[in-house]
């Protein structure tokens, strides 16, 4: 597989539990215990397909999970632009690009917060604020997202038990503020996962205090050679990233329709 954020993807959802269907020309990921979780279920192409394929592959979609109201694609092609998938656009997908970020090696951020507890998530009541957390960084409330936040805390806590790594947060006055995971995901290398601030607390350098401690715990005890974090590339999370050490080592491009997207081009 051409893409590393692509590879650590897959890695990660197997070990939670998720199966991999090898059709030839693409794969299909299932997610059984999450159906809601959209990248947990989803068609991954090894190409860009071909402009007018776009209704076949939504075909393909419909008959591997005939359950799911999302449709989710992604490409193995560290090379291809966006214009290349107007076809799915027009069947009302919103086209996404995807920058996977590396470093084997940590500086520290030009803001570090002292003012916080940083500590892995232990108990039940860490886990809970988890969930609490998730929720309230959503720009927009859906009953829907509950579910998925529940089964995805609950494969997060598990997948970390299994193949070593763990999930960390910055606590302030025992509440949990901002929180990340970070999960070995073979041969070397250990995936970031979920980098979350509450929106009343950002702005104070604590996700990048958090990402340097876990980082540093990735490297030392967890003894990952290469630290890997997957964005988007318009996001301003990316010059958090750079600030610790991490820099740009490809882009991926994905095409997607969640539920109430009805319009064209996503809606």
């Amino acid at each position: 597989m051409t893409s590393l954020g692509l590879r650590t993807d897959l890695a990660l959802l197997v070990a939670a539990g998720s199966t991999i269907e090898d059709c030839g020309d693409h794969l299909v990921t299932r997610s059984p215990y999450n159906p809601t979780h959209y990248w947990g279920n989803f068609l991954l192409l090894d190409y860009v397909p071909e402009p007018g394929s776009a209704a076949a592959w939504l075909a393909r979609f419909e008959e591997a999970l005939p359950d799911a109201r999302h449709r989710t694609f992604a490409f193995d092609d560290t090379s291809a632009e966006p214009a290349r998938l107007a076809g799915f656009a027009d069947h009302g997908l919103r086209i996404e690009r995807s920058t996977t970020l590396t470093t084997s090696s940590l500086t520290e951020p030009p803001r570090m917060n002292a003012e916080a507890i940083y500590r892995r998530l232990e108990s039940d009541a860490d886990w809970a604020q988890k969930r609490a957390l998730q929720l309230a960084c959503f720009d927009e409330y859906d009953e829907s997202q509950e579910e998925f936040v529940v089964r995805r805390a609950e494969s997060n806590r598990q997948l970390v038990a299994a193949v070593g790594g763990g999930w960390f947060g910055a606590f302030l006055d025992g509440q949990l503020v901002s929180q990340m995971g970070l999960v070995n995901a073979g041969s070397g290398l250990a995936r970031f996962q979920s980098v979350e601030t509450h929106p009343s607390f950002r702005g104070r350098g604590l996700a990048g205090t958090l990402l340097h401690h876990v980082g540093s715990f990735g490297l030392g005890d967890l003894g990952a050679r290469t630290l890997v974090i997957v964005a988007d590339p318009d996001d301003t999370a990316i010059r958090l990233y750079e600030a610790v050490g991490f820099r740009a080592t490809e882009t991926t491009l994905e095409a997607e329709r969640w539920p109430g997207w009805d319009t064209p081009g996503g809606g």
